[in-house]
């Protein structure tokens, strides 16, 4: 039956809500059903998600605070907030990486929406940073620290992280179908890009001479961006926040059309 054309886009927007709908609700249920996964039968549950900086966070203080003496204020806050930033970053990356290859019944299932798979990874990890974020700030007020209006522009940090973690998640995820050295050579990448991010010290630290080696690493923007806004009080710094949205919608773009590219191979790769 033809609809007028007023009609038809009714019509279509109808079918696009409804599918919105039913994708909201996916992403929604394979979130909460990994994330009981994770915590099945665990006494302390979600709040290891708070466990693991922590603890992270006293090895760091022990050596850069303790015995290197690096002269940071409130360093507890400073690498706290580094090492949140960073376990997002890398935990997507790392399970973002096997999350096609790790749901083959999911996959095998006609019309199964394979791309968000990523997507539910790179959320739960969201969901841990969101949780982790109260103690941060209750740490830096503990330590004399002050929030700042500047405060308002963390989602907008927020978002662009979590933009460049999607992309970056489907890339390594369509990579490891069809070969399996990626996650592999994840696990001898990620612990050098550690160090060569400034997770634990200073920026100013770096010798003049290195510094533009880390220019090149999105991280060290994104990490001055949290900084600036939760520990310095003021705002992140224009222009690396226009590349970091410049660059995290590119590896978006890319990301979704190699997965798309792919993603038809990918019950026969596995």
């Amino acid at each position: 039956m033809f609809l007028p054309s007023f009609e038809s886009k009714i019509f279509v927007a109808h079918l696009d809500l409804h599918r919105l709908e039913y994708l909201f609700d996916l992403i929604r249920e394979l979130v909460s059903r990994e994330i009981k996964i994770q915590y099945k039968r665990s006494y302390l549950g979600v709040a290891w998600t708070i466990a693991l900086p922590l603890t992270q966070l006293i090895v760091f203080s022990f050596v850069f605070k303790g015995v290197l003496k690096l002269d940071i204020p409130n360093y507890g806050a400073f690498v706290f907030c580094g090492l949140l930033v960073w376990n997002w970053f890398q935990l997507s990356t790392v399970q973002g990486a096997v999350a096609i290859i790790q749901k083959p019944e999911l996959i095998s299932r006609p019309g199964f929406p394979t791309w968000v798979l990523p997507i539910v990874f790179v959320t739960i990890n969201l969901i841990h940073f969101l949780v982790s974020l109260p103690f941060l700030v209750m740490l830096l007020l503990f330590k004399g620290g002050v929030l700042t209006w500047w405060l308002l522009l963390l989602p907008v940090v927020i978002a662009i992280q979590f933009v460049f973690l999607l992309g970056l998640s489907l890339i390594v995820a369509t990579t490891n179908v069809v070969m399996r050295d990626t996650q592999h050579l994840l696990s001898v990448i990620l612990p050098l890009l550690f160090y060569m991010t400034p997770v634990c010290y200073d920026l100013k630290l770096v010798p003049a001479s290195l510094k533009w080696v880390y220019q090149f690493n999105p991280l060290t923007h994104l990490l001055e961006a949290y900084r600036n806004i939760l520990i310095f009080g003021k705002p992140p710094e224009l222009t690396g926040l226009l590349l970091l949205w410049l660059l995290s919608m590119i590896v978006v773009w890319y990301g979704n059309r190699i997965f798309h590219q792919k993603s038809h191979t990918f019950i026969e790769e596995l």
